[in-house]
């Protein structure tokens, strides 16, 4: 597979990692669809440089949850592109630190609606695309919360754990025309303005002494494009993080 005139779904694509992800491969050719939650994101900015750098591209709204926004979003995208060479799995929910005995299901729910039932579905709906091509390829964006105990996060990492779960059944399920990946990212980005002791915190758990970027995610997901003999594998981005 080749990136330049590819067609790339990525699901939360309108800001921070995942517009980094779509930034930097439609630098490399690639047409580039994603999704948004809502008008709260800054999605005609980050379509407007998209297509500054020479590609096209084309935004939607999406809540994650609903399968059938989701298979008609995929639908959309089919439509306009004639294909779907990659899925990028990138929507995530929101981070709330809250104790274990203190998650109501609501918060449970809410989570594993977007990190888990969300990344099904949506490989469900361009499974048949990639299928019928002969070839794809999902990235699943998971986190270090997949393997390290976090306290606080015990729904974040249970969601996080389980897509690694579904990387490999899918990997082994739709084998050998669509291969499937999980990328576990560390420090790729600080939240806005942050503290000086939450920057020291972040340097100071990788060994390499550094906060990645999302380009370091998207180098990855090139090399997944071009390598066609990976499946089922996860990757750690994460400046040696896991090790400290």
């Amino acid at each position: 597979m080749e990136i330049e005139n590819s067609v790339i779904l990525i699901t939360g694509g309108a800001a921070r990692v995942g517009r980094g992800i779509g930034l930097a491969l439609a630098g490399d050719g690639a047409h580039i669809a994603f999704t948004y939650f809502d008008d709260h994101e800054p999605w005609q900015k980050t379509q407007s440089e998209i297509e500054a750098l020479g590609v096209q591209s084309l935004a939607l709204p999406l809540d994650i949850r609903d399968s059938e926004q989701v298979h008609a979003v995929i639908k959309k995208v089919a439509d306009r592109f004639g294909k779907i060479d990659v899925l990028v799995n990138n929507a995530s929910g929101p981070w709330v630190k809250k104790p274990f005995m203190e998650i109501t299901q609501e918060e449970w729910d809410l989570t594993l609606d977007i990190n888990l039932r969300g990344p099904f579905f949506c490989a469900q709906g361009v499974a048949p695309i990639m299928l019928s091509q002969g070839y794809g390829l999902i990235v699943n964006i998971t986190d270090m919360s997949a393997f390290q105990v976090w306290p606080g996060y015990s729904h974040h990492s249970c969601s996080k754990a389980a897509q690694i779960s579904l990387t490999k059944s899918l990997a082994a399920e739709l084998a050998p025309q669509v291969r499937v990946n999980a990328i576990a990212p560390g420090t790729i980005l600080l939240p806005p303005d942050p503290t000086p002791e939450k920057i020291k915190w972040a340097t100071e758990n990788s060994l390499l002494k550094k906060v990645g970027s999302p380009n370091d995610v998207a180098k990855l997901i090139r090399f997944l494009i071009d390598c066609d003999f990976v499946t089922g594998s996860v990757y750690l981005v994460d400046g040696g993080r896991s090790l400290v």
